[in-house]
């Protein structure tokens, strides 16, 4: 028998300190960077969405991937395009992130959600939005390390 796999993933990461750095005027620009690079790292880019402290992301990946070493390898290349594009030499990402597996109905509304973003944090933070996120995932965590 053949191999199947549906390893999709959303992923959450955010600037260092939460500072509010990723700008609109090129917010899109940075979207799309990561995008191609998680198709360079042979990933699956679904979505690619965010505010100006924080990246959400729709990747689908290979059971030979892994997922640590996935994002770190992400985050590198989004730091770089940062430092040089933007001409920001201080930018940094805040260590760790947030992942998710999602299964393949739950796909469209969360690509929707990621292209939302926008929208959605008019009402509610990043932190707000993390917490329940990691609440509905039964993840336990120390809310001081939220920040």
């Amino acid at each position: 028998m053949s191999t199947y796999l549906s390893l999709h993933y959303h992923i959450i990461f955010s600037t260092k300190h939460r500072k509010p750095t990723i700008h609109s005027a090129w917010r899109s620009e940075l979207h799309e960077y990561l995008g191609g690079t998680v198709n360079g790292l042979g990933g699956f880019a679904q979505g690619c969405g965010g505010v100006a402290d924080h990246v959400h992301l729709l990747v689908g990946l290979k059971a030979t991937h892994c997922l640590a070493d996935f994002v770190r390898e992400l985050k590198k290349a989004g730091t770089a395009w940062l430092r040089e594009r933007q001409n920001d030499p201080d930018f940094a990402w805040q260590e760790g992130y947030a992942a998710f597996t999602i299964s393949a109905p739950s796909r469209p509304k969360l690509q929707e959600y990621i292209h939302d973003q926008e929208e959605h944090h008019r009402r509610r933070t990043f932190r707000e939005e993390l917490m329940e996120y990691l609440d509905k995932a039964g993840i336990e965590f120390d809310a001081k390390y939220l920040d």
